[in-house]
């Protein structure tokens, strides 16, 4: 419905998060006494590179409540994460409002894609300079955006820069997560997957509902001003400068006061250096269950492209306020941090891929809905707005879709997590979840750049004029026409993703699903010295 979708999904969803809120997946227990690690483990070992037998810990197992400071940690710093997503979740919307062409949209939609390729720089990770950069960006972000008067956004240059800020999150996400896997015990590391949701949920949420609101000039002088300015209460610079602070005062205390449990950490080190870990990296991509379910999970998403990616700008261009979008997901930030644990007592067994199965074609009809939704939007706009029931309907179509949405999402992270091991810091893992956030962006950027090719425009009240490209639309203009559209991309590409979505599940859908039958061993990396 907005970029949040596209970014939840593509950006880290990529990733927020595993959601499976007890790594050992195999066991029965109900996820209420899962999630405080009363449970029993349950299951074989999982060690990835079982040479030899673990060193047991000196100390028995720790409750939950012995932990509670490194959760709320975790959380704080998966909140600090999700800030850079929601700023460039919601640079989308500021370029609609600008005029900027879906080819250009397409092009932003690379500053997502960090999140999908951070497998190649993971095993160098040891620090972040995150905060630095947000400070330096917002001394450049409102030159980059054009001033609205004749000088226009710098698509380009905004893409290479957010592109490096979301690397440098992406970047703080591979530390975060390889550290909480030794941070927390054995029994407690479910917690890092539920502080990951709700921290980025959270993150989010700061980062795009609040700017967008508070950015907004219409909503701070109808909601929280008694004289009317012509701009919001901070800008996208004012935002950046603050978060960065927060971000180096927050590295900087972890530093000083916060340590690795060192009895939480294997005595023996798995892989020997950076060579090491790219050679390990390459031999589980090779196993043919990891090369399988690579090839389906990249192609999984290309029914929902359209939806996800085109919805919430067309909503845009059609005139619904960005902020308006924006703050419709403040309903939905119970529902996305209540649905992963209602989910999980689905996904907490040893076939969570059938969640992901069963839910596909629910999403790929919401596909369809929305574009009737983008087909109805003008026609319900009455004097520059649009009636409350307008507005109900966005939202409950917004909620089944995150319904939707978080069942695969949910499914596919407890699947990542049932075969996954943290034993080379979080890199396994990292596999997994970043080939399925690729399989996500891809989809996503591809559909943005083909609205503009598939959309049919002509010249009205210009003869021999065309609208083919901008030159055409230019020459039209200035032969007195204008440029009127026969036939919107949007809607030739939600009918052809919808029919790919749905050949995808009845082809390819059920041999997803086998993969989880496969036994450990698949799943597990022999060294060969």
């Amino acid at each position: 419905m907005s970029p949040a979708i596209a970014v939840k999904e593509g950006g880290r969803q990529r990733r927020p998060g595993s959601h499976h809120h007890c790594l050992d997946v195999r066991s029965e227990v109900p996820p209420a006494l899962a999630l405080c690690g009363d449970g029993p483990a349950g299951g074989e070992a999982e060690a990835l590179l079982p040479l030899e037998p673990e060193t047991p810990t000196a100390r028995g197992p720790r409750g939950c409540r012995a932990e509670l400071g490194s959760v709320l940690l975790l959380l704080a710093l998966y909140v600090l994460q999700g800030i850079p997503l929601g700023l460039a979740g919601s640079v989308p919307l500021i370029l609609q409002s600008k005029n900027a062409s879906y080819t250009e949209q397409a092009f932003f939609s690379f500053v997502f894609w960090p999140f999908s390729l951070k497998l190649l720089w993971a095993p160098l990770v040891d620090a972040y300079v995150l905060g630095l950069f947000m400070i330096y960006l917002s001394t450049q972000v409102d030159v980059l955006l054009g001033d609205g008067q004749g000088r226009g956004p710098d698509v380009v240059a905004l893409t290479v820069t957010f592109f490096l800020f979301e690397f440098l999150a992406a970047t703080q996400d591979i530390a975060v997560d390889g550290w909480a896997l030794t941070m927390l015990s054995r029994e407690n590391v479910g917690y890092a997957s539920t502080c990951n949701s709700v921290g980025q949920t959270a993150g989010y949420f700061l980062g795009n509902v609040l700017f967008l609101a508070l950015e907004s000039a219409s909503f701070c002088n109808k909601y929280l001003r008694f004289q009317p300015q012509p701009r919001g209460i901070v800008t996208l610079s004012d935002f950046l400068f603050f978060w960065g602070a927060v971000f180096l005062i927050t590295t900087t205390l972890v530093a000083l006061f916060k340590k690795e449990n060192k009895e939480l950490t294997p005595t023996k080190e798995e892989t020997k250096g950076i060579t090491d870990t790219y050679k390990l990296l390459f031999s589980i991509i090779k196993m043919p269950a990891v090369f399988t379910f690579c090839l389906l999970i990249l192609t999984a998403k290309v029914g929902f492209s359209a939806a996800d990616a085109v919805t919430g700008l067309k909503l845009v261009e059609e005139g619904v306020p960005k902020e308006h979008l924006a703050l419709l997901a403040v309903p939905m930030v119970p529902l996305q941090i209540i649905l992963p644990l209602i989910i999980s007592k689905y996904t907490a067994g040893p076939q969570p891929l059938n969640t992901f199965y069963k839910a596909m074609p629910f999403r790929l009809l919401l596909g369809l809905e929305f574009a009737f939704l983008v087909w109805w939007t003008p026609k319900v706009r009455h004097e520059g707005g649009f009636p409350i029931y307008y507005y109900v309907v966005v939202l409950l179509s917004y909620a089944l879709h995150q319904i939707s949405l978080y069942s695969m999402y949910v499914a596919i992270m407890a699947f990542n997590a049932k075969v996954s091991d943290p034993l080379i810091g979080g890199t396994y893992m990292t596999l997994l979840n970043t080939v399925s956030n690729l399989g996500g962006n891809w989809p996503s950027t591809v559909a943005l750049w083909l609205v503009d090719p598939l959309t049919v425009k002509e010249c009205s009240g210009a003869q021999e004029q065309a609208c083919g490209n901008a030159l055409e639309a230019e020459l039209c203009t200035k032969a007195g026409g204008s440029c009127v559209t026969t036939l919107d991309g949007y809607y030739v590409e939600s009918v052809i993703c919808v029919i790919l979505g749905f050949g995808w599940w009845f082809l390819l859908g059920p041999k997803f699903k086998k993969l989880q039958d496969e036994g450990q061993s698949s799943w597990k990396c022999k060294r060969t010295n």
